[in-house]
């Protein structure tokens, strides 16, 4: 699978205010690749020239001469991805796959918080799915947004998946109101959320067509 690069006027212009959000077809032969293509047309570097290093907590920067102009994140499920580019915030996205998740509650008993696993038991199984994906995937962008991912713990966040939007009830250590989360819109076989800790921002939300050949 061939992907064509982010045009270079997009790129130029992330501005402050904003995060850019990349959805993209993806094979996971092809590794960070894309991802990197991304970053390179925001940096005005060929591909191969951006570096990437390990954080503290195992999460992918930016390194060299490039340390610290930009902060991303990147998630995948299945044949798609999304990659998320901001200045001045940490972004924390994922993606799954709608599929059927026949021990959702079983699942959400064991990580969830009780309010969280009585809402996804309130609902009509017809739901459910999509629903606990949603919870799954805020969870998880908050604690990628956090830099430590998944070994922080999804107890120690709650999440309230409200008809309006996604809140941010609780979260160790944390002030919950210093935090921004978001669905994202994709399509009825995808479930996204983007989180990050800061203002309010807008989301600019792209699609990466693949390249012919």
């Amino acid at each position: 699978m061939k992907y064509s690069q982010v045009p270079a006027k997009v790129a130029e212009h992330l501005r402050d205010d904003e995060i850019h959000v990349w959805r993209m077809a993806y094979d996971h032969h092809q590794g960070r690749a894309p991802f990197q293509a991304v970053l390179a047309a925001y940096l005005g570097r060929a591909a191969d020239e951006v570096r990437l290093e390990a954080g503290e907590f195992g999460r992918p920067r930016l390194a060299g001469a490039d340390a610290g102009a930009l902060h991303f994140n990147w998630s995948h499920s299945g044949d798609q991805a999304l990659c998320a580019v901001a200045r001045g915030v940490e972004p924390g996205v994922d993606l799954e796959r709608l599929r059927p998740r026949p021990r959702a509650l079983e699942i959400a008993q064991r990580y969830f918080s009780h309010e969280e696993t009585a809402a996804l038991a309130a609902l009509a199984p017809g739901r459910r799915d999509a629903a606990f994906l949603q919870l799954w995937t805020a969870k998880e962008a908050v604690l990628k947004a956090t830099g430590r991912g998944l070994a922080f713990g999804l107890h120690r966040l709650g999440i309230a998946d409200e008809e309006e939007r996604l809140a941010l009830r609780f979260l160790d250590g944390e002030l919950p109101a210093h935090w921004q989360l978001h669905r994202l819109a994709l399509d009825g076989g995808h479930v996204g959320s983007i989180a990050w800790r800061g203002g309010p921002r807008t989301l600019v939300l792209r699609t990466l067509a693949t390249a012919a050949g």
